[in-house]
């Protein structure tokens, strides 16, 4: 009697033994999935630290400054500079180089800032025909940009007088608005080419491997700022070094693409007593600042930029002498200037001065160690 007394006791004690025979069985098969599934975990390879970059560039971008945008004193145009270049950590693999490639003949490089120009009092009629031809190639559709370009280039060695010099360098600085300083390229140029970016590649290293500032790549690029550099895209490059030649006689500068003109800027020179020294110089490693402190070191005393009395200008390009009267020479350097009336004179303590927009310019063209500028009388 007692036993069916509670038959619902009975049922109740029969469910729950099921139920708890159902977790049971659930725990195990979960044990043994994870079992298994942790150590395929285990024998999986863990990657490494170039794979690991290689599927996700490590980037760190920091905000970059405002910079003092200044006008052109010659041409009363504004100079839009290059915003700085921001740190990167990068472990992307190199490259190749394409399809802008070096000039073979190194030696040949810096001919036209080596030698003099042949001096003539008297127009050259084969320089005369020669810039005829020029001329009707450059009016051809499409225009041979780069074949008239080296024509004009190679007769700046053939003696010529200084109306006709000044006739091609002229014709050689509007040339280069188009080949050089514009994103358009030209077929079978050496000196410009295209890029594509590699995953996880910064302008910087882009310039460093073409020899050129990382900031005339922005600017011919319209690149705004390194963030906007993309994995894939293409962009023109040129193909350094830019080198200087400075004439004491005229205060002037001729600037090269490796041997090819580019164009002229005007300059200050040292005052007599403090004369810049003639000979061949090299752009110092670490050379570049923007605006630094300056010492006078007569006084001693430290100007830096905001004092109304501040003399370097713009840009600051750091000079070391490596032949001639130049050897051994430090503390020289190219600099924009406060005292734009002093372009074309001999004012200075030696040093090379700028307007400050060509300043910037030039700062963007020259590049450490590899950018040489020949001073002569």
């Amino acid at each position: 009697m007692a036993r069916y007394s509670f038959p619902w006791f009975s049922r109740t004690r029969f469910r729950n033994r099921n139920l708890i025979y159902i977790i049971s069985a659930l725990l195990v098969v979960a044990l043994v999935v994870v079992f298994i599934y942790g150590r395929r975990l285990s024998n999986k390879p863990v990657p490494s630290v170039a794979e690991r970059n290689e599927e996700q560039p490590i980037v760190s971008l920091p905000e970059s400054k405002v910079v003092t945008t200044y006008v052109n004193e010659k041409s009363k145009a504004p100079v839009v500079e290059a915003l700085p270049e921001p740190e990167v950590v990068t472990t992307q693999k190199p490259v190749d180089v394409q399809p802008v490639q070096p000039l073979a003949a190194e030696a040949k490089q810096h001919d036209l800032i080596s030698v003099p120009p042949k001096p003539s009092t008297e127009s050259n009629p084969k320089v005369t025909e020669i810039i005829a031809e020029a001329m009707a190639l450059v009016n051809e559709k499409p225009g041979r940009v780069t074949e008239v370009r080296d024509r004009l280039n190679d007769a700046l060695l053939m003696p010529m007088s200084a109306k006709q010099r000044a006739f091609v360098k002229d014709q050689l600085s509007k040339l280069a608005e188009q080949w050089l300083f514009s994103k358009s390229l030209f077929p079978d140029d050496k000196l410009c080419g295209s890029y594509k970016v590699a995953p996880g590649e910064q302008i910087r290293t882009i310039g460093e491997r073409y020899k050129v500032p990382y900031e005339i790549l922005m600017q011919i690029n319209n690149i705004r700022h390194p963030k906007t550099l993309q994995a894939g895209q293409a962009i023109k490059a040129i193909n350094g070094p830019f080198n200087a030649k400075i004439y004491r006689s005229t205060f002037t500068m001729d600037v090269f693409l490796q041997n090819t003109f580019v164009r002229s800027f005007p300059v200050g020179l040292g005052q007599p007593g403090r004369e810049t020294p003639t000979g061949l110089w090299r752009v110092k490693q670490g050379g570049k600042q923007i605006s630094p402190p300056w010492t006078d070191p007569d006084t001693q005393k430290v100007y830096r930029l905001g004092d109304p009395d501040y003399p370097l200008g713009s840009r600051w390009i750091e000079l070391e002498g490596v032949e001639g009267n130049a050897k051994g020479q430090t503390g020289f350097g190219i600099h924009g200037t406060k005292e734009p009336d002093t372009i074309g004179a001999a004012g200075s303590r030696g040093c090379i001065r700028l307007h400050n927009g060509d300043a910037i310019l030039l700062y963007n063209l020259l590049v450490p160690i590899h950018s040489l500028v020949r001073v002569e009388e």
